[in-house]
């Protein structure tokens, strides 16, 4: 029996760089089989070895391109030699936004699945946070060196997150177009935003409930009645707001770091040097 065959498409990142968008866009395609959720094989995942990994893939026909998405190997220190290893040939996605509203957003993110508090300097304020996870991840000159040390620049597609911001269609046709598939012409599809921090939520006591209880909900989403009876309990959550010394300080942490990137990639990233207000 043939091996389940392996991807020629990775999107590695950045987390909360609308990692979840490019991957929409593919996923709900015809034509390219990538699985959910994220196998994360070449980061925390490695040890399941690689018969697992091509087990994901199991599900593809013919003819479909075969992708995956996994929005921590671009910070990951070991991915991009694991990744070069077994698949040399690879196509490589990454997607980057302003390192500063990066951060934010992560903290936000877990801030809202009450993994933080809302001690928000404590997190992102270089000279105490202990979770280095907000600040360097978004250290996307050094994460990219990694994988241009592995990989020739032409297999690799770096998209900006305000492109995404300016102009879905453009940025979704020319992915298509890098990896020779038809255009798509869902433009509510392409439009549309994916993990919205916006959104109401249930409060956090409800949310973790026991894995079993929820499984036992999860046939009753969309019902009119159970939608009915979360609007009445759901809240927009309010997060910690970042403060202008904070944003000053993330805007200093990243500068060399981002002169650096813009020299690798030939772009102009000048706007992410200076302190901006950030949105989750």
């Amino acid at each position: 029996m043939e091996s389940p065959p392996l991807p020629q498409l990775i999107v590695i990142g950045a987390a909360k760089a609308a990692t979840t968008w490019i991957a929409h866009q593919l996923r709900t395609r015809p034509d390219v089989c990538m699985p959910g959720p994220e196998p994360h094989y070449f980061s925390r995942e490695f040890y399941r070895g690689e018969d697992w990994y091509r087990s994901l893939f199991a599900d593809a026909r013919p003819g479909q391109l075969v992708a995956e998405k996994s929005a921590d190997y671009l910070a990951h220190p070991e991915a991009a030699a694991r990744i070069a290893a077994l698949l040399p040939s690879v196509r490589l996605i990454a997607q980057l936004r302003n390192p500063v509203e990066r951060a934010y957003s992560d903290y936000c993110m877990l801030f809202r699945r009450g993994q933080v508090d809302g001690d928000i300097d404590r997190h992102l304020d270089g000279r105490r946070a202990t979770e280095r996870r907000f600040l360097e991840d978004g250290l996307y000159g050094r994460h990219l060196r990694r994988f241009l040390d592995h990989f020739p620049a032409a297999q690799m597609k770096v998209i900006l997150h305000d492109e995404i911001k300016r102009d879905p269609a453009a940025v979704a046709a020319d992915v298509f177009d890098m990896l020779a598939l038809p255009p798509q012409t869902d433009s509510a599809r392409i439009e549309a935003r994916v993990n919205d921090g916006a959104s109401a939520l249930v409060p956090l006591a409800l949310r973790r409930l026991p894995t079993p209880v929820k499984r036992l909900a999860a046939p009753l989403r969309g019902n009119r009645l159970f939608e009915g009876a979360r609007s009445l309990i759901a809240r927009p959550v309010r997060y910690p707001p970042l403060s202008d010394d904070t944003r000053r300080r993330l805007a200093d942490f990243y500068r060399d770091d981002i002169e650096q990137l813009a020299r690798t990639l030939g772009r102009d990233l000048g706007a992410w040097t200076s302190p901006v207000q950030t949105a989750s």
